[in-house]
């Protein structure tokens, strides 16, 4: 049980790591320390859900169609590795600064709807949680609750650390060169996935 808790916690806290607009709208908020609390809070209740979502849907519908885990397993491959291609190509093309605008304070309510449009319309979301995740939890049968809230302490755990530690994290990622490191390590975390995923197979 605990192997897949920590396994679960590993491969969801690589998958959060990946650059994109919901984790640039949690550090820009932040950096200018704005209503973090509930950012963060929206965003790790909402992985929660779309994780529990993955790992018991996935489950009930591989106890009814026995090749589902096979193809699913097949399908987590294809996607790390075509997702590590683009966070290395993503590095070649050198990392952006990351500077929060100037100016008020946003309203609560504006900054909760960006958040939530950020995180429920993006495809990549249900991708990573419900699919990817999902079929990975199916490997630790009869464990798979486990991995699923190993995976949403990962998510809770990192969108704290983004939000309430982005002022120190300002300087470093004023830096482009900084955003192309951890590009190049999120890719090589995803091929590493999908090299032990095909182990398995």
């Amino acid at each position: 049980m605990l192997n897949a808790a920590v396994a679960g916690f590993l491969v969801s806290l690589s998958l959060i790591l990946a650059i994109g607009a919901q984790n640039a709208f949690v550090l820009r908020q932040g950096i200018r320390r704005e209503h973090v609390l509930a950012v963060v809070a929206v965003c790790a209740l909402s992985d929660a859900l779309l994780i529990a979502a993955g790992v018991t849907g996935f489950g009930l519908a591989s106890a009814r169609l026995p090749w589902l885990g096979t193809a699913m397993r097949w399908a987590g491959v294809a996607f790390l590795l075509t997702y590590g291609a683009l966070r290395f190509r993503a590095a070649a093309k050198g990392g952006e600064a990351l500077m929060p605008a100037a100016g008020a304070s946003a309203p609560l309510g504006r900054v909760l709807a960006t958040c939530l449009t950020l995180t429920w319309a993006n495809p990549h979301v249900y991708l990573d949680t419900v699919v990817l995740l999902g079929s990975i939890a199916a490997q630790y049968d009869p464990h798979r609750g486990a991995f699923g809230i190993g995976a949403a302490t990962a998510s809770l755990v990192f969108f704290s650390v983004l939000g309430f530690g982005a002022r120190l994290l300002a300087p470093v990622f004023a830096r482009p060169r900084a955003w192309v490191v951890l590009e190049v390590l999120v890719g090589l975390t995803m091929w590493a996935l999908a090299l032990g995923l095909a182990l398995e197979a």
